[in-house]
């Protein structure tokens, strides 16, 4: 690779359902090999440098049309990953710090309990950052920090003068963190969209679409993303 590097690559994993009946699979192992992927996907991200991952797991969207079964099935797989990870020596030796985004207060308490136990083993870390998008939406982000920002300016807290765009910033889901919105956006499935994702965060990130479902990303397609990013010239709406 030559050229700059991204600091904070978003990703949308987009394809278990449909690579689940291109081979034959259940979708319950479909689900469980895309999670699998996370983790191979974090690995990579590290070989190559990159400070900042941020995955969309799950969208408000998907929250409220999905069936129970498979909720309950994520939920698992999202548990059994957070228990993993909290007790995974590469998270603890490239000092990783995990977090959970979006309306998590709508998932099942057991779930909350492995998010909260997972944040607070990892909160004092700050060489890398693996974010997890859960129950998230951009619409519904930016709608939750105008509540937010809303209860600051009658508490006295903020003042409308005050109100910019940093000032928003930190009002969204990690905007408490001194990190930059993403550079880079992958996406897998060969859908051309953004699908509710880091809408206000996104506005001049770079997007990559790749072919492939998530299933079956590999090392070398993150490479190729990466080379691609480091040959665009950022204009940043200029």
């Amino acid at each position: 690779m030559q050229g700059a590097l991204p600091i904070h690559i978003g990703v949308i994993p987009d394809g278990n359902r449909r690579w689940a009946r291109k081979v034959g699979l259940p979708i319950t192992e479909a689900y469980r090999i895309g999670s699998d992927k996370v983790e191979e996907f974090l690995d990579w991200s590290l070989d190559f440098g990159i400070k900042i991952v941020t995955v969309y797991v799950l969208s408000t969207e998907n929250f409220l049309r999905r069936s129970k079964l498979e909720l309950d099935l994520l939920y698992r797989l999202l548990k059994e990953k957070l228990i993993k990870v909290r007790k995974d020596e590469r998270i603890h030796r490239n000092r990783v710090r995990v977090r959970v985004i979006g309306r998590t207060w709508l998932l099942p308490e057991d779930v909350r309990r492995e998010i909260a136990l997972t944040e607070e083993a990892t909160a004092n870390y700050s060489d890398h950052y693996l974010n997890l998008a859960v129950v998230y939406g951009g619409r519904q982000e930016i709608i939750d920090a105008i509540k937010k920002i809303l209860v600051d300016y009658n508490s006295g807290k903020l003042n409308i003068s005050d109100l910019n765009e940093d000032t928003l910033f930190r009002y969204l889901y990690i905007g408490d963190e001194p990190y930059p919105e993403p550079d880079l956006i992958i996406r897998t499935g060969g859908e051309h969209r953004i699908s509710n994702f880091l809408l206000y965060e996104t506005a001049y990130s770079e997007l990559y679409i790749l072919n492939k479902y998530w299933p079956e990303i590999t090392k070398e397609d993150l490479k190729q993303a990466l080379d691609d990013y480091s040959r665009r010239e950022r204009r940043f709406g200029k």
